[in-house]
């Protein structure tokens, strides 16, 4: 575990995100749709309290923007607005950035020039099937599999204009 722990607290760095982890986690949450307070609460696990707090925090930003829910008037949904949206994406093409810079420095770059992206796209799915296999997916929700491998997408097209080639050839 402590292998995971130190990876996501590096690649959170290279990011440069500017924010704290759980509000860069909030945005991260608001990426594939909007949602209540109770609905992020449960899938960052922090409280339904501190949740408010930071949407509160994210909203002065301007990166998110909470606006009544079309099904039920009386609650909020919270939204990702095209800054967050901006300011997720810079911060993955970091992140992309700094882990194709350490995996093409890898001794095994040398004798193998597609290393870094095979060990990607390797990584990619062995975190994609761990994550399936541990988290099922929210009721009424477009699956986490789907929601995970767009943004793993994401990150291999950053990595791959990265390394100069087109995200077609990715």
């Amino acid at each position: 575990m402590s292998g995971l722990s130190r990876l996501s607290r590096t690649m959170y760095r290279r990011g440069e995100f500017t924010l704290s982890r759980s509000h860069t986690a909030t945005l991260d949450a608001l990426l594939d749709q909007p949602r209540r307070v109770t609905d992020l609460a449960a899938f960052t696990g922090l409280t339904q309290p501190r949740m408010t707090v930071l949407l509160q925090e994210l909203e002065e930003r301007g990166l998110v923007e909470r606006r009544r829910c079309t099904e039920d008037r009386r609650s909020t949904k919270a939204h990702l607005t095209d800054a967050g949206r901006e300011m997720l994406d810079e911060g993955r093409h970091r992140m992309a950035s700094a882990l194709l810079a350490a995996l093409q420095a890898h001794p095994e770059a040398t004798l193998d020039p597609d290393f870094a992206e095979h060990a990607v796209t390797s990584a990619r799915t062995a975190v994609c099937a761990l994550l399936d296999a541990l988290e099922p997916p929210l009721p009424a929700e477009r699956t986490e599999r789907t929601d995970r491998t767009e943004r793993a997408d994401t990150t291999e097209r950053a990595a791959g204009e990265v390394a100069g080639r087109t995200p077609e050839a990715v």
